[in-house]
């Protein structure tokens, strides 16, 4: 049983940024749906692995509907499960310490990292994801994703630190069709020791 990740803030809590109603719809309709079909498909067809280790090995199942049901429900789950994680009403600012290090050193500053993280958000055509990723090696990465892909899919070996969701339920309530300026807004809500704490999971284990 896969499990919903449990907002520790009221939907209300990152306004201005993103309004009270995208997040619910966002978090009790789009996530939870996700969650659930996810569910439904593994109790179904009998797979029992943790998310990362499922998105890894998408094409060992040879059932095309199934793999591509797991796609998109296992991602639309995953995905979620991160951005609504590394978010947050106290978050904004810069990462501090070891981590801003790690950022300055990949990307030559953070507002370098900015530039290229808002270019890939913004470029990506119709619905996707801009992601910050991480190997085992302790290397740092962005890329984009269409639909509810993630790194975890590509054989990369990159696993996502933070991702910005650019699907339009995401923002277009309050952005319309202005993706640039959610992005510009969604720096003031980045919970930046989620993302750092992230990144020290990726290396202090490996996928099971």
């Amino acid at each position: 049983m896969y499990t919903q990740y449990k907002l520790p803030y009221s939907y209300y809590s990152l306004e201005p940024y993103i309004d009270a109603q995208t997040i619910e719809t966002h978090y009790a309709k789009h996530h939870a749906v996700y969650t659930k079909n996810l569910n439904d498909a593994v109790a179904k067809a009998g797979i029992e692995k943790n998310i990362e280790s499922l998105l890894s090995s998408l094409w060992d199942i040879s059932d095309n509907s199934l793999r591509q049901t797991l796609r998109n429900n296992g991602g639309g789950f995953y995905n979620h499960n991160l951005y609504f994680s590394t978010i947050g009403p106290d978050g904004g600012g810069e990462p501090s310490g070891a981590f801003a290090s790690l950022l300055n050193d990949a990307f030559g500053s953070f507002s370098s990292f900015q530039e290229k993280l808002n270019e890939l958000a913004v470029s990506r055509f119709g619905s996707g994801w801009a992601w910050l990723s991480a190997n085992f090696d302790g290397r740092l990465r962005l890329s984009s994703s269409p639909n509810q892909d993630n790194p975890l899919m590509e054989d990369w070996g990159y696993v996502p630190i933070l991702g910005i969701d650019v699907w339009e339920h995401a923002y277009y309530l309050k952005y319309k069709n202005v993706r640039a300026n959610y992005i510009k807004a969604f720096y003031n809500i980045i919970n930046w020791k989620s993302v750092a704490d992230n990144y020290e999971r990726i290396q202090d284990s490996k996928l099971t």
